[in-house]
């Protein structure tokens, strides 16, 4: 982690040199165009001290159609520049591949609780393998809070009541600093934390240092904990069956329909009867109170390991 004054940060993800690129890009064309309007203003001022120059016989105006159309011209081809560019990495920094490490993520005032795949977790830290694509699932307890990495340029507010994600592709091996970029109470600025990125040597044997259970699993125990089971499983179940659910369009009662992502079955936990199911009565409690963020999570994970023909 370099402490020394710098500029820019070290750009340490492959987001990060594309995001560089396009920040460059619009710093040398409003600089550009700031040193060219200064002088302008700078020698007509001198040329025209006191009237000197000035042609004080009126005449009639005429255009001049060729430069009417380059200082036209040339600004919106900058600026669409700008904006197929700008699109481009938008759409790339909010459309995470398919094939990233989804790592939990819960915020509460004031620090970050991370868990891995494997069920390790992790408090203020967060090991992560280079050039391995990453996704953060997001979810803040309390206030508002932002996940904020400079070496990789990613930004994104973590939200209360709902999921938010960002995702990177680290490139160098090394630690770098964690932020929160939205004031979230008196210790804001204690709320910080590192990124340690490793081998995948490395990154394999520190997750094997961990002894918690998978999500998947610990949503398992949840499931039979609060009963969940008797009425979402059996051949005769009161409530939806859950095999094959995760990502399927889910017909409502009164129509239209809401596909069952991450937020729709956080919402359906805590919420049971925001959006009925077609077919079924309102017989499920809230569990707002009950559980936390992290067994929601839990719950989540387990129900989109069961696949279409586990009842």
């Amino acid at each position: 982690m370099d402490n020394g004054f710098r500029l820019f940060p070290e750009s340490a993800s492959t987001a990060a040199e594309q995001i560089d690129s396009i920040y460059f890009y619009l710093l040398s064309v409003a600089g550009f165009f700031t040193i060219l309007i200064f002088v302008l203003i700078v020698a007509f001022c001198l040329y025209y001290r006191r009237g000197a120059h000035v042609n004080r016989t009126i005449t009639p105006h005429k255009g001049f159609l060729l430069l009417e159309l380059t200082w036209s011209l040339i600004p919106l081809g900058l600026t669409m520049i700008m904006f197929a560019w700008g699109a481009q990495v938008y759409y790339m920094i909010t459309h995470p591949p398919d094939d990233c490490v989804v790592i939990d993520v819960v915020a509460k005032q004031w620090m970050w609780k991370l868990q891995h795949p494997s069920g390790r977790r992790e408090i203020n830290e967060l090991h992560v393998p280079v050039n391995t694509r990453v996704r953060m699932r997001m979810i803040s307890e309390d206030v508002i809070h932002s996940f904020f990495v400079p070496n990789f340029r990613v930004k994104q507010d973590v939200l209360p009541s709902r999921y938010t994600s960002i995702w990177f592709e680290p490139t160098k091996i090394g630690e770098y600093h964690l932020f929160c970029a939205e004031y979230c109470g008196t210790s804001h600025a204690q709320m910080r934390g590192r990124v340690i990125v490793e081998s995948q040597a490395d990154y394999a044997q520190w997750l094997r240092g961990g002894d918690g259970a998978t999500p998947e699993a610990s949503g398992a125990m949840l499931f039979e904990q609060f009963r969940c089971n008797t009425c979402h499983t059996g051949t005769q179940p009161r409530g939806p069956l859950l095999a094959g659910l995760y990502g399927s369009q889910v017909p409502l009662q009164g129509g239209g329909t809401v596909v069952a992502d991450d937020n729709y079955l956080r919402e359906s936990i805590l919420e049971p009867n925001a959006k009925l199911v077609a077919g079924y009565q309102p017989l499920m409690p809230t569990f707002r109170g009950q559980i936390g963020e992290e067994d929601i999570l839990a719950l989540i994970a387990y129900i989109k390991s069961l696949e279409s023909g586990d009842r």
